[in-house]
């Protein structure tokens, strides 16, 4: 395991007597401070129920010391050449490869994802560092020479300011530091990042290796507040935009107040994806795709697969299948790397999804698989919840339309596709939504007619790479420009279009040269 410098290493931390939990600090101008604040929230390790780590609720004068320290910076490093920004982010892509193992195991203790999925984690950042570093490229604008006569006009893509990111708990590391910073400070702008209170370390962690990779002080500076002290990034006039992720009712109210504050705005929120599964798919093929996809993560991610719609041709045989594989599902704590699926991240998260399980009974849901009961010997205080199925949920329960977010399967029966595609179009998420079909014309005119904005075709997961969007709609996003790709750079940039035309010399007049009012001034002669 690849370790910091002995000078570097432990800064954003320190430990009790006991050497078992820390107390967190915030970052701001490049140094680790211990927070003024009387109020503290709790992190744990979900693996073992054990409390880990204490992260400060900071104060308004610490955010907004935040945001001052993001405005300073600004200038110098928006008028650094976008080619020399990128070798920060060379560098970090390298650090991160060094520090891998020690990367992952930290996410895994504080989130709760098993190993390689924690990895995946990091890795999705590496993915989104290097995309970004192609920023010289990407940041290229437009030309016209002659666009009337004598009148060239550029169009300039400019960094706007200081961004806030107010991250959520279930992805530490990509969310924070992939889908938000990356692109945020290769196109010469600034962070103030909110981590999530109960997964601060990774981001933490990551912020101390930007600057070791040579991030000027002041461009990414990170916080952790309540939700009363992140009220602050919406309203602050030196904040130009936010990017958050997390639940639709929270992404409503930053949508409407920062964009009533002039700031842009891209909110990803809740879903509820559905898979279409038609009776030619390959059954048991799909069953273990679908595992994968509805309890990976615990089912703590906004791109599982908790519902699907089965033809009823073949229903039974595919929940014969996933109730073998739930069996063979193996718990366990999350940096064991047997382990085949670890637990949800605290003991309130377990809770909201057992009462989901049980409002999905309440609802007169078929419950084939109750997962509420789990236990894993040796690590019975720790977080788990084991695969739960429920058959025949129709349109009317709850537990069918809500994002659960835990490792929930709702099985709906239809007769037919069309019967199919218009229960999944009927749900007021568009995240993603996938086809299980071996008919070419099917998945053609799923794709076509699914209002999901991320759509797979056999592929339970169909998240898309750094290069292009993570295109959500409906309620499951609000703005105009997503994460990632060319929306990414979109979002982080604004234009500057710049007509120029020179003269011959003092008095000259050139009558080749048109007289500029922004159209086209004379029209080719007709033969």
């Amino acid at each position: 395991m690849t370790t910091m410098p002995a000078d570097n290493a432990q800064r954003y931390f320190v430990e009790d007597m006991t050497g078992k939990i820390r107390t967190l600090k915030y970052c701001v101008n490049g140094e680790w401070k211990e927070s003024k604040t009387e109020k503290y929230m709790d992190c744990y390790n979900p693996s073992t129920g054990e409390l880990i780590a204490r992260t400060p609720c900071c104060t308004r004068e610490e955010v907004e010391s935040a945001i001052a320290a993001a405005s300073a910076a600004f200038p110098e490093w928006s008028n650094t050449p976008v080619s020399k920004r990128v070798q920060v982010l060379y560098k970090m892509k390298g650090l991160i490869d060094e520090n891998l193992e020690e990367l992952t195991h930290l996410l895994a203790m504080e989130e709760g994802k098993k190993w390689d999925e924690a990895m995946g984690d990091i890795l999705k950042v590496v993915e989104v560092v290097e995309f970004a570093c192609g920023a010289p490229h990407l940041m290229k604008g437009e030309s016209l020479m002659n666009c009337s006569t004598g009148y060239d006009t550029v169009l300039y893509h400019h960094p706007v300011g200081v961004f806030a990111g107010i991250a959520p708990w279930n992805f530490p590391a990509m969310i924070p530091h992939g889908w938000m910073t990356p692109i945020c400070i290769a196109t010469g702008n600034c962070m103030v990042l909110k981590a999530a209170s109960f997964v601060p370390q990774s981001s933490m962690r990551m912020m101390e290796l930007w600057k070791q990779a040579g991030l000027p002080d002041g461009v990414i500076n990170v916080v952790t507040t309540s939700r009363a002290e992140a009220e602050i990034l919406l309203e602050h006039p030196d904040i130009k935009g936010v990017s958050f992720v997390g639940s639709t009712k929270v992404g409503k109210h930053i949508y409407k107040t920062a964009a009533a504050n002039g700031k842009r705005v891209q909110a990803l929120c809740e879903a509820k994806n559905h898979a279409l599964v038609l009776r030619d798919c390959k059954v048991k093929r799909t069953a273990m795709g679908i595992m994968n996809a509805f309890c990976g993560c615990a089912g703590e991610r906004c791109m599982a697969l908790p519902t699907i719609v089965v033809e009823n041709a073949i229903a039974d045989e595919l929940i014969g299948y996933l109730k073998t594989f739930a069996a063979e599902l193996k718990l366990g704590p999350a940096y064991d790397k047997s382990t085949g699926m670890g637990p949800v991240v605290n003991a309130g998260h377990r809770e909201f999804v057992s009462q989901w399980i049980e409002t999905g009974v309440q609802e007169g849901a078929e419950l084939i698989l109750d997962g509420r009961d789990a236990v894993v010997p040796g690590y019975e205080n720790g977080f788990y919840i084991g695969p739960t199925i429920f058959d025949q949920v129709t349109e009317e329960m709850s537990v069918g339309r809500e994002e659960i977010f835990g490792p929930v399967l709702c099985i709906k029966r239809v007769d037919s596709f069309e019967e199919g595609l218009k229960v999944m179009n009927n749900s007021r998420f568009a995240n993603g939504s996938v086809i299980y079909t071996q008919n070419g014309y099917y998945a053609r005119q799923f794709a076509k007619e699914t209002d999901g904005g991320m759509v797979g075709v056999n592929v339970g997961i169909p998240v898309p790479l750094g290069i292009f969007g993570f295109t959500g709609h409906k309620e499951s996003f609000f703005g105009d420009l997503h994460v990632m790709g060319k929306d990414g750079f979109a979002f982080f940039t604004e234009t500057k279009v710049v007509t120029q035309t020179w003269f011959k010399e003092d008095g000259e007049v050139d009558e080749k040269v048109d007289t500029w009012d922004g159209t086209i001034t004379s029209m080719p002669d007709k033969k």
